[in-house]
């Protein structure tokens, strides 16, 4: 029951924006159309909705204090073109807000990625490396080298990709020396 949930002293009331499209490209626009109108990033997820078949649904929310964030969506279903694409976009000082996988309007899956940044102060701070396999033995060989060289993962999915069979897609990050 409702009366079970403890009220916060303080709280405040939350406003919140749900996008939802099938273009990565629409949702950037709308993501950034709404950062300009003082939301931010606060979730994602890709799959199929009553209405609309598959899309990305982002969920966006007011932020009490001023900002101005930006927002970048990287969609691939190659994890090579991804990781070179994140770290392009992290020379700009985007940093690594979410991921989701959904089928794209061309067939297949993407693995679909949001960078944000501060336009206030848009350092570069941050590298990232990813990890895909098939096979979870493997998944941990691989972040445990990422491990010993300061990487912490920071998200994951599952996703069939370009090159068939379901891959596990880890992100992970680390402060640039």
């Amino acid at each position: 029951s409702l009366s079970a949930i403890p009220v916060l002293a303080q709280s405040a009331a939350r406003e919140y924006k749900v996008l939802a499209t099938s273009k990565t490209s629409t949702m950037e626009k709308e993501m950034n159309t709404a950062a300009e109108a003082g939301y931010v990033f606060a979730a994602v997820m890709g799959g199929e909705t009553a209405f609309g078949g598959s899309e990305a649904v982002v969920v966006m929310q007011k932020n009490p204090k001023p900002s101005s964030m930006s927002y970048k969506l990287l969609a691939t279903n190659k994890t090579g073109t991804m990781q070179k694409e994140m770290r392009a976009a992290a020379d700009l000082g985007y940093h690594y807000a979410g991921q989701t996988v959904f089928s794209s309007l061309f067939g297949g899956e993407e693995v679909v990625v949001i960078m944000e940044r501060d336009k206030d102060n848009p350092k570069p701070t941050e590298d990232y490396l990813l990890v895909a396999t098939s096979k979870t033995s493997t998944l941990q060989k691989e972040l445990d080298e990422a491990g010993g060289a300061g990487y912490q993962v920071v998200g994951m999915t599952v996703g069939q990709t370009a090159m068939g069979g379901a891959e596990l897609v880890a992100i992970a990050r680390r402060d640039r020396k």
